[in-house]
């Protein structure tokens, strides 16, 4: 895989996650093209080229900034076309009190274009219990958490460090 192209991978992912962090809407929804498809954790099982307005209001239900860090990130790409996948971990604490400590699956399907990469495709799951509950097994944890994506200080394009 081309150097150059992970590395602006990993910056639009840093990106991404930052703007996730500090509950941007305007800035998660700047690192996706302008027609992306998600299928994201909460329904419907797919929402086709989302505004700000539903993200604006799932911040709302979040006490103070989000914790989101991407783990474990696996990256494939070629030519203009690139596909990731790894693990997301997000914490925090909801309005009503609740603690979260989630970890999910991520998949990110992405394009290059003449303004660099961008989103076109997001993927989050996490698997449900096979017992006939269908309960969301949201209690599991990677065996063992890779390094996230995080930036070094200073640096000008993202790298993967350790977890702060």
């Amino acid at each position: 895989m081309n150097s150059q192209a992970e590395a602006e991978i990993l910056a639009l992912l840093e990106e991404h996650s930052a703007a996730l962090r500090r509950k941007d809407a305007r800035g998660v929804i700047a690192c996706r093209a302008a027609d992306p498809v998600l299928f994201s954790l909460a329904p419907p099982l797919r929402v086709h080229n989302p505004g700000p307005e539903g993200l604006d209001a799932w911040f709302a239900t979040w006490d103070g900034l989000i914790g989101y860090e991407i783990h474990e990130l696996r990256i494939a790409a070629d030519g203009d076309v690139a596909f990731c996948h790894g693990f997301a971990r997000m914490t925090g604490t909801k309005t009503d009190g609740v603690k979260v400590d989630l970890w999910f699956r991520i998949t990110l399907g992405l394009r290059r274009t003449e303004e660099g990469w961008a989103i076109v495709h997001e993927h989050d799951s996490v698997p449900f219990h096979m017992d006939g509950s269908l309960r969301a097994a949201v209690d599991l944890v990677p065996e063992a958490p890779g390094q996230a994506i995080r930036p070094s200080a200073g640096a000008s394009s993202r790298t993967p460090t350790q977890p702060q």
